[in-house]
């Protein structure tokens, strides 16, 4: 088994639904279909539904593969995968199985070593309690522990400058590294959709690297771009 290579990536959001699992799959998908090898992961994973053999299905693992194309097995994607669609924590205080860090480590790095770039989803926003009556455990405790960078999906309409610069304000005060914002629903030539661009770029100092349109099936950005977000 060779040693863990992989330049890795956290997709975060300004908050739940924003389209974190959607952009994700666009991003493994151009990586995919350039020829990478690209692996995804995440944490936890709430309000899945079961199959006809009554284990739960990951839906947003599911999801990832169907429009990246990629091969990974399901099982190795999500080590905590809940029914109720509630924060992990409180999924877990409901079902069992708490989140613990060592076992979401020890999953990242099995997937980075079969991968060469690792996508790694987050759940809900940057605020997300992920673990609290076991340990007391937080999304940005996870991205921290595993040493990632981070892009940030928000919506490009109407109220997106503060949440985008109360997330991004947020993560640079608890040094989590931000490399990029990736806008969702974005409309060309929507001037609210364009200003919003401009002011959040002004206001945070972080380039929006994409702007993803409704049913958009490919991510407008270069390979080259793609690859500069990911660090080892």
């Amino acid at each position: 088994m060779r040693e863990q290579t992989a330049k890795k990536l956290f997709v975060t959001g300004t908050g739940t639904d924003i389209g974190k699992t959607y952009i994700t799959g666009l991003i493994l998908k151009k990586l995919h279909q350039s020829g990478i090898s690209a692996g995804y992961y995440k944490a936890a994973m709430s309000g899945n539904q079961r199959g006809t053999d009554g284990n739960l299905i990951p839906g947003d693992a599911v999801f990832v593969k169907k429009v990246s194309g990629i091969s990974q097995p399901l099982k190795d994607m999500c080590p905590y995968v809940y029914e109720n669609a509630v924060s992990p924590h409180l999924a877990s205080k409901m079902e069992g199985n708490p989140v613990m860090m060592e076992q979401v480590k020890n999953g990242l790095e099995a997937v980075c070593r079969q991968y060469s770039y690792v996508t790694m989803e987050g759940s809900g926003g940057i605020l997300c309690p992920i673990c609290f009556e076991e340990e007391k455990l937080w999304l940005e405790d996870i991205i921290k522990s595993c040493g990632l960078g981070c892009v940030v999906v928000a919506d490009a309409g109407l109220g997106t400058i503060n949440s985008v610069g109360l997330t991004i304000s947020y993560m640079r005060k608890n040094h989590i590294p931000v490399r990029g914002i990736i806008f969702n629903h974005y409309e060309t030539g929507n001037a609210l959709h364009e200003d919003n661009q401009r002011m959040c770029e002004y206001l945070t100092g972080v380039k929006v690297v994409a702007c993803v349109k409704d049913c958009d099936e490919e991510l407008d950005i270069s390979l080259k771009q793609l690859e500069e977000l990911y660090a080892l």
